[in-house]
Parts: C-alpha cells; sequence; structure tokens
C-alpha cells in the first residue's frame, strides 16, 4: 500500500466521520431536547452552583460536548448566511416539515438548509478524494459523474432523514390514539373536563401524542383559547385522524353534544382506521418482497436445484463434445 492510498483512506475517514457527526447531532438534540428545554450551558452552570462549585460561564462552555460547542454553531452560522439567498417560501415549507417533525436538534429552517449543502460537500468530497488517489486509474468522465451521484445523495440525505422522522412520528400518534381516547372517555366520564382528561393522558404516557396534549393544557394555562390550541396540536402533527378528532371536539363544545358520546364514537373510528391502516401495510408487503425475492431468493434456489443437474450433463456430454 502507497502512501497516496494512506493518504486517500485518512481523509476518507475524516470527511466520513463529518457525514456522520451531521447525522447523530440532530438525534443527540432531539433527546437533549426533550429532557431540557433551556440553554445547555446555562443548565450546566446552574447545576454547579446548586452543588456548591464555583464554575464560570467559560469554564462551563468549555464542558459541553465538541458537537454542541463546535459543530452546531459553524452549521448555524452557515445557515444564516444562506438565509440570505433563499426563497422565503422554501424555508416556510422546511419550517413546516421541522415542525410536524417534531423539531429534531431544535433547529430553525436555514440551519437545516445548510446541513443539506454541508451533506453534499461532504459527500462528493469523499468520493473525489477517493477516486483521486486511488490505484485503479479512473478516467475523468467516471470520477465526474460518480462525484456527482454521491453529491446529490449527500445534498438530499437529509431531506429523506427528515421525512422518516416525520412518518414514524405520524405512526406513533396514530398507534396511540385509541388508547388514548378510551382513557379520555373514562376521565370524561368520570366527571373531569377536557382539559383535566388531557392531562391524565399526557402524565399517563411518555410518547408524542402525550407531548402533544402536554404541550396545548400548557398553551390553555398560558392563556390561549382552547379551541386555537387544539387546532395548532393537529397542525403540528399533520395526521388526518387527529386533525378530525379536534373538528369533532370543538363541533361538540360549539353544539353542546354529550362530549363523552363524541370521544367513545371517536375512539371506535380511530381503533377501525388503525385497523385499515395495519391491513394495508400487510397488503403491501408481498408487493414489497418481490424485488429481494427475484433478486435474492430465487437466484439462489436457482443454482441449489440446477447445479448438480448441470454437472451430470456436462459429465455426460463433455466426452462426446472433445473435453
Amino acid at each position: 500500500m502507497n502512501i497516496s492510498t494512506i493518504i486517500a483512506i485518512i481523509v476518507a475517514v475524516v470527511i466520513l466521520g463529518g457525514a456522520v457527526a451531521l447525522v447523530v447531532v440532530g438525534m443527540r438534540f432531539s433527546q437533549q431536547g426533550q429532557q431540557d428545554e433551556f440553554d445547555p450551558v446555562m443548565s450546566r452552570l446552574a447545576e454547579a452552583t446548586q452543588r456548591g462549585e464555583t464554575v464560570s460561564l467559560e469554564e462551563a462552555e468549555l464542558q459541553q460536548p465538541f458537537m454542541e460547542r463546535v459543530v452546531i454553531p459553524v452549521i448555524k452560522k452557515m445557515g444564516d448566511i444562506s438565509t440570505r439567498f433563499t426563497p422565503q417560501r422554501l424555508l416556510q415549507e422546511t419550517t413546516l416539515k421541522l415542525e410536524l417533525a417534531g423539531n429534531p436538534g431544535r433547529i430553525d429552517a436555514s440551519t437545516f438548509l445548510a446541513t443539506r449543502f454541508v451533506g453534499a460537500g461532504l459527500f462528493g468530497g469523499l468520493l473525489l478524494v477517493v477516486s483521486i488517489f486511488s490505484d485503479n486509474n479512473w478516467s475523468v468522465g467516471r470520477i465526474f459523474l460518480t462525484v456527482i451521484i454521491f453529491t446529490a445523495l449527500g445534498f438530499f440525505f437529509p431531506q429523506l432523514w427528515l421525512q422518516s422522522k416525520i412518518n414514524s412520528r405520524q405512526n406513533e400518534v396514530r398507534k396511540a390514539m385509541p388508547d388514548a381516547l378510551d382513557l379520555l372517555t373514562i376521565c370524561v366520564e368520570a366527571g373531569l373536563g377536557f382539559d383535566a382528561a388531557m392531562s391524565k393522558v399526557s402524565e399517563k404516557w411518555e410518547n408524542e401524542l402525550s407531548i402533544m396534549f402536554g404541550r396545548a393544557i400548557r398553551e390553555v394555562q398560558l392563556g390561549k383559547p382552547q379551541r386555537e390550541s387544539l387546532r395548532d396540536m393537529a397542525d403540528r402533527i399533520g395526521l388526518p385522524e387527529l386533525t378530525s378528532f379536534v373538528a369533532a371536539v370543538i363541533q361538540s363544545q360549539i353544539l353542546g353534544v354529550s362530549l363523552a358520546k363524541v370521544l367513545r364514537i371517536q375512539s371506535d373510528q380511530m381503533r377501525m382506521k388503525r385497523r385499515q391502516f395495519a391491513e394495508e401495510l400487510a397488503h403491501k408487503a408481498p408487493v414489497k418482497m418481490i424485488i429481494p425475492m427475484a433478486l435474492l431468493t430465487f437466484p439462489s434456489i436457482m443454482i441449489i436445484l440446477m447445479a448438480p443437474a448441470g454437472f451430470q450433463i456436462a459429465g455426460a456430454f463433455g466426452p462426446l463434445l472433445g473435453n
């Protein structure tokens, strides 16, 4: 292994590490965002003060991980610069998608768009370095095509990751809704108000739906009208089942219909829709299995079944053919 190959491997590892860092940073900040809603530096400083330790603001900031101290500020700075050249409509659409995904990483739209360009540069730079320092002597056209493909892959990878977070969040809410509505119905029939029933649901479970219920209750406590809080909760998830549930609750309050009866009907409908969604996924499974079966399973079976016959045919006709 010559020196150029070693350098290429080192540079590739560094670039790939940066790409992996961009992927995991959102997950880390998402987990921290659910545990701590305040500034992490001030949170560490407050913890040290409670323990009786004398820690300056600079020392508390240096105790942060490298991701929070260096990588995230650089990406946010790039996002602020890219905002000047980004259409306002694209920023609004990205903000909406981040809200539907639960705002992973607590980043804004400009920072997320900056990560797309960073990912494109990392993926494209990785393949460019590997192709230049490789011993295979790739042609210029092959290098150009490979770099373009992986640059596009790095550019669209954050968008695919965000869409997967949206789908995962909506599926979690869809699965939890029937049980949550059953508990709401029981609480309302026991004499609790709708706000108190939602608080019980938020205290009972730890999932996306309970978090949204708790946020809606906090907004109501801060003075926001209940109807607006419920509509905003449905908009933040973007699930048709939750939107219809909120519309039914608001309509029952306007018309004076029994809320417990409405909740029980909604619970039965949500359970039926969840069953229909599961059946739909089950019907899609055979179609999705065709490609791996055609590419992996069937060729292996054909080799296992036809190889002995092929050897026998070759042994029988080999002398006749002069082999």
